[in-house]
C-alpha cells in the first residue's frame, strides 16, 4: 500500500463560539476532525445533505441530539449521526468536551450545514 498525501486545506481548524475544530485527515469521501467544546456550551442543532458522521468521544461527556432522541456519551464511547438527521453535540459538564468525528459522504465541506437552532444568532 503506498503513502497517501493529506489534500491541502485552507482552514485546517478554527474558533467557533462553542470552542473550536481541527482536521486530522481529509481524503475523498470522508474527512476526521478533533472537535473542541467547551464547558457548558453546545453546537447548532442542524443537518447535513451530503454526509454522515460518527462521533467518538475522547475526554468529557457528550450530551447528543439525533432526530429529537438525546442521549448521554461517555469517553471511549460513540454514536452514529444517519444523513440529513437533525443533530446537537453539547457539553453541559464543567471539563472541555473532546470528540473525534468521522464524516463520510459525498462532500464534507463546511457549507453543507443546514441550521435549525443556534444559541449564537446563527440559524437560517
Amino acid at each position: 500500500m503506498s503513502p497517501r498525501t493529506l489534500t491541502p486545506m485552507v482552514h485546517d481548524s478554527e474558533q467557533r463560539p462553542w470552542g473550536s475544530w481541527h482536521i486530522i485527515d481529509v481524503a475523498d469521501g470522508y474527512k476526521i476532525k478533533r472537535i473542541h467544546v467547551n464547558p457548558r456550551s453546545r453546537l447548532s442543532l442542524q443537518s447535513h445533505e451530503h454526509r454522515s458522521e460518527h462521533w467518538v468521544v475522547i475526554q468529557g461527556e457528550a450530551t447528543c441530539e439525533v432526530h429529537g432522541e438525546i442521549s448521554v456519551v461517555r469517553q471511549g464511547e460513540s454514536i452514529d449521526v444517519p444523513l440529513g438527521a437533525p443533530h446537537r453535540l453539547g457539553n453541559k459538564g464543567l471539563v472541555e468536551l473532546v470528540i473525534v468525528e468521522v464524516q463520510l459522504g459525498t462532500y464534507t465541506g463546511e457549507d453543507d450545514i443546514r441550521r435549525f437552532e443556534d444559541d449564537y444568532g446563527r440559524s437560517g
